[in-house]
C-alpha cells in the first residue's frame, strides 16, 4: 500500500510526501483464492491514515489505483468496496494488460528515448512490455510477483524453478530483447539492486538510472536466489521485511536475463503511479524532456536571474559550434541542462557553494539523466564556483565520470567562470558579449555599455579557458 502525494500533475511531477505499508495482500491469493483477512486489516488500517493524511495536505484530487491481488482473489471487489469507503474516492483495479501499458509509459516518462523490454514486478503478478523511445506496444501479465510465486511454490524455490521457467517459456516478446535493455521496475527488484551497489562499493546510491552489466546481473542473481539471504554480505541495508522475497526476485531476474540476453539491466523507479500521470498529460506537455523541464524550474526557484540560464545556453551554444570541440546530441542536452543549474548554490557561503552545487546536483529528483551524466552535471557546475583544480573534488564522484566527460565539464565550468564574472549572474548582458574563436583565437567581445565590465579577472578567466582549448584569450572592447 503506498501514498505518494505531489505538488502538482506536470511533466515531472515532484513528490512532497510518500509513505509504504506492506501489508501483504497478496501473499496467499494464489492458494486459497482469498486476500488474508489480517492483510485486509492491515490494508484498510493504511488507507485510513492515507486518508487522513491527505486532509491535512488538503489534497485537491485522489487517483486510486490496484493491481493483481485485487484483480486474482474472489473477495478482491469486496475489499474494493470496503477500500472505497475508507478513502472517499474510486479505484481503479488494473487489468493486466493495462497494468503493463502504464508500466511501459512510466519508462517512458522517465528514461531518456528508452529501447528494450520493460518488466514490472509486483507482490502479485510481473509485467512485460517492449517500449521504444515514445512507444509502447502491447504487454502481458504472468503470476509471477514475489508474493504469488512464493505461495504457487509452497515457499519452495525448487518449486519456483520449475514455475518460472514453465511460464517464461517459448514468449515471443523475450525473443525481441536481445542487446537492447532490461528495464527493471519494483520494490523487489530495487532491493537486489541496491544490495549490488553496497556489496560492490558502487560510489552513488541514487537508485534511478543505475546500470547493472548484464552478465553481472545475471551472476548476482543467481547468487541471491541459490542461498540464504540473511547470509549475504550487507543485507543490512535491505528492509527486514523484503529479505524473505529477495530469492523469489533474483529467480525471476535471472532467468529473463538469461533468455532474453539484453546488454544491460536498468533500475527505474518510475512506473504505473508515474505511467498513470503521464498519461493524463496533453501531448505538448508529454514532449517535454523532463531532465530540461526540471533544471529550468530549478534555475526559476534558486537562481539569482532565471533569464541568466537561458541566455548561457544560447552563448555556449555559439562558443562551442565557434571553437570545432565535437559535442553528440546528448552532450549538448546536457549542457544546457547544467547550464540552468549554474547557479542554484548562489545562496551558500562562498567557500562551499561548489561543494553544495555538487551534492544539490548529484543527488537531485533528475530523471532522463544516467549516472555519467549527472556527475557530469555535478562536476561542471563545481568547476564555474570551486575553480578548475581536481584537487578537492570527490574522487567518488569522480569515478563515474569518464576522460571526456571530465574535459567536457571542466571546459563549460571555465565557460560559466568567464559568463559570471561578466555579468554577476544577471540576464540580458551575455547576448551583448559574445565568446567566440575567431581567426584561432578566442574572443570575448564587450559591445556597447558593455566596454565598461573589462578587467584583470576577466582577462585572467578568458585565457583560463583559452589554453583549455589550445588557443590565445583576447578581451576585445
Amino acid at each position: 500500500m503506498r501514498l505518494v502525494v505531489y505538488e502538482g500533475l506536470t511533466r515531472v511531477p515532484v513528490p512532497i510526501f510518500n509513505e509504504k505499508v506492506l501489508a501483504g495482500l497478496g501473499r496467499q491469493v494464489q492458494s486459497t483464492g482469498l486476500l488474508a483477512p489480517e492483510a485486509i486489516d492491515v490494508a484498510l488500517a493504511a488507507l485510513k491514515r492515507f486518508r487522513a493524511l491527505c486532509d491535512a495536505l488538503q489534497v485537491k484530487r485522489i487517483w486510486a489505483i490496484a493491481t493483481a491481488a485485487c484483480r486474482d482473489a474472489k473477495n478482491g471487489n469486496a475489499f474494493i468496496e470496503r477500500a472505497e469507503r475508507v478513502i472517499r474516492a474510486p479505484i481503479e483495479v488494473l487489468s493486466g494488460r493495462r497494468e503493463a501499458h502504464l508500466t511501459g509509459l512510466g519508462i517512458v516518462s522517465g528514461i531518456h528515448k528508452p529501447d528494450g523490454i520493460v518488466g514490472d514486478l509486483g507482490g502479485g503478478s510481473l509485467e512485460l512490455i517492449d517500449v521504444h523511445g515514445t512507444r509502447v506496444h502491447q504487454g502481458l501479465t504472468l503470476p509471477l510477483g514475489g508474493l504469488a510465486l512464493r505461495d504457487i511454490a509452497g515457499r519452495s524455490i525448487k518449486n519456483a524453478e520449475a514455475f518460472v521457467e514453465d511460464e517464461l517459456e517459448d514468449l515471443d516478446l523475450l525473443d525481441e530483447g536481445e542487446n537492447r535493455s532490461f528495464y527493471a521496475v519494483g520494490g523487489a527488484w530495487r532491493s537486489l539492486a541496491r544490495l549490488h551497489m553496497w556489496q560492490t562499493g558502487y560510489p552513488f546510491h541514487v537508485m534511478h538510472n543505475y546500470h547493472i552489466g548484464a552478465r553481472e546481473a545475471l551472476e548476482f542473481a543467481r547468487l541471491v536466489h541459490r542461498v540464504d539471504p540473511e547470509s549475504l554480505s550487507k543485507i543490512e541495508v535491505i528492509n527486514s521485511a523484503r529479505r524473505p522475497l529477495l530469492p523469489y526476485a533474483a529467480l525471476v531476474l535471472e532467468q529473463l536475463v538469461s533468455i532474453i540476453q539484453p546488454k544491460d539491466v536498468v533500475i527505474s523507479v518510475l512506473g504505473v503511479r508515474e505511467g498513470l500521470l503521464y498519461s493524463l498529460l496533453k501531448q505538448k506537455e508529454r514532449a517535454r524532456d523532463p531532465l530540461i523541464q526540471t533544471a529550468a524550474d530549478l534555475n526559476l526557484l534558486r537562481s539569482r536571474s532565471p533569464r541568466h540560464g537561458e541566455d548561457l545556453i544560447v552563448w555556449t551554444d555559439r562558443f562551442m559550434a565557434s571553437s570545432h570541440i565535437e559535442e553528440t546530441a546528448e552532450e549538448r542536452r546536457l549542457r544546457h541542462a547544467a547550464c540552468l543549474l549554474a547557479d542554484v548554490s548562489w545562496r551558500a557561503h562562498p567557500d562551499y557553494r561548489g561543494e553544495q552545487a555538487m551534492n544539490i546536483i548529484a543527488n537531485g529528483a533528475f530523471v532522463a539523466v544516467d549516472h555519467p551524466g549527472r556527475a557530469y552535471l555535478a562536476l561542471a557546475v563545481y568547476f564555474r564556483h570551486a575553480g578548475l583544480s581536481e584537487e578537492d573534488l570527490s574522487p567518488r564522484l569522480r569515478e563515474l565520470a569518464s576522460t571526456r566527460m571530465l574535459d567536457r565539464a571542466r571546459v563549460l565550468g571555465a565557460a560559466m567562470r568567464v559568463a559570471y564574472i561578466l555579468t554577476a549572474g544577471q540576464g540580458g548582458v551575455l547576448p551583448k558579449t559574445p565568446m567566440q574563436v575567431k581567426r584561432g583565437r578566442l574572443v570575448l567581445e564587450l559591445r556597447g555599455k558593455c566596454r565598461g565590465l573589462a578587467g584583470d579577472r576577466l582577462s585572467n578567466r578568458l585565457r583560463q579557458i583559452a589554453r583549455l582549448i589550445g588557443r590565445e584569450g583576447l578581451v576585445k572592447a
